[in-house]
């Protein structure tokens, strides 16, 4: 049987139901290229008293779990939810083919904590990523999303392609517009959910000449013309 397990954003995140989960399980596998944990693994296997194993994004959309499920119960921890990312689901999808038990269970991620910004949740529209750029491969396509949203005044999550720091996301994101945001406030957000979340509310231009000290994991928000609720809760969040 496989088990797929959200982590939560914190090590205290993992539920009585997913501990349960896990001491059923031989072999406990963390996904570790989506997000990068903002805990060390070792406080992981404190909490799961369980030896937990590293896997490759290679290794995770290869048929590796799927022959290993078929012979034992296996765990594959996600950071967040096991569903936000498209390769679990691709996961889920080949272990329905071949017939093989699969129990997800849930938990908090990103895409609900950004709530924590103030920002209405029936405002945000689609999600997009980040990539990391290459010398000759430079996709604009993200951007796209963000005007799309704003042309219907909703919220844009930007989420973060792994390895890419701060820095060079936001310049990513002016370029992207062609610097069209200069001059839009953006929020960028480091450790939500974790006693160590910070929200920084800046124009675009402003956080490209200096960007601050953020920590992963992080995200972006572009957002639309706020609701003066919003605003309220936001400009008592974020760190002056």
């Amino acid at each position: 049987m496989l088990y797929l397990i959200g982590l939560g954003l914190e090590v205290k995140d993992l539920s009585i139901k997913a501990l349960e989960a896990i001491k059923k399980c031989k072999d406990i596998y963390l996904e570790h290229y989506t997000t990068k944990l903002p805990y060390d693994i070792k406080e992981l296997e404190k909490v799961t008293k369980k030896k937990v194993w590293i896997l490759s994004r290679e290794r995770v959309e290869s048929d590796f779990l799927i022959h290993e499920a078929k012979k034992k119960n296996i765990a594959l921890l996600v950071y967040g939810d096991p569903l936000a990312a498209t390769t679990h689901i691709s996961l889920l999808r080949e272990a329905e083919k071949k017939k093989i038990p699969v129990s997800i269970l849930h938990n908090v991620s990103v895409l609900n904590a950004v709530l924590d910004t103030g920002l209405h949740a029936y405002k945000f529209g689609k999600i997009t990523s980040i990539p990391r750029w290459q010398e000759n491969y430079r996709p604009r396509s993200f951007f796209t999303i963000v005007k799309e949203n704003l042309s219907i005044q909703a919220h844009t999550l930007l989420l973060v392609d792994p390895g890419l720091n701060p820095s060079e996301a936001l310049k990513e994101l002016n370029e992207a517009s062609e610097y069209a945001l200069d001059d839009k406030f953006i929020i960028v957000c480091s450790k939500l959910g974790t006693q160590k979340q910070e929200i920084i509310f800046a124009k675009l231009k402003e956080l490209v000449k200096k960007t601050p000290k953020v920590k992963e994991p992080f995200c972006i928000i572009v957002p639309a013309k706020m609701h003066f609720s919003e605003e309220e809760i936001l400009y008592r969040k974020i760190k002056i």
